[in-house]
């Protein structure tokens, strides 16, 4: 059969790009019960190394790259929209105090870890 044209389509494993990945890494391990560090750690490392650019992916961009593909596609991505702000320094939370209209800043996870180092590399 001369002229006709064969089309095979790409698996998506094959074509999910770094930032996919890292979200299916973020995502699955804050979800089976590990802290953002550990989660963050595991997905920067697999962005770093499968980055196809010149410089490496910086930390704030490889977050930012995360999120966008958690947003573009939230039903491969369920109940991850609520550790996305612990990517951007959101590991604190505003509550009211009971006896008082004053509100006052409690830390959601306990860590010796500096978040002015969140992204140092």
């Amino acid at each position: 059969m001369a002229g006709m044209l064969w089309s095979v389509a790409p698996a998506r494993a094959a074509s999910s790009s770094p930032a996919e990945k890292g979200a299916q890494i973020y995502c699955y391990m804050r979800s089976s019960g590990n802290d953002h560090i550990v989660s963050w750690e595991a997905s920067y490392s697999l962005i770093k190394r499968q980055g196809s650019g010149l410089f490496k992916t910086s930390p704030k961009h490889a977050a930012v790259m995360i999120t966008e593909a958690v947003v573009e596609d939230p039903t491969s991505f369920p109940d991850c929209g609520k550790y996305l702000g612990d990517l951007f320094g959101g590991s604190q939370r505003v509550t009211e105090s009971p006896t008082s209209s004053t509100r006052t800043s409690e830390s959601k996870e306990t860590s010796n870890w500096d978040a002015d180092e969140r992204y140092s590399y």
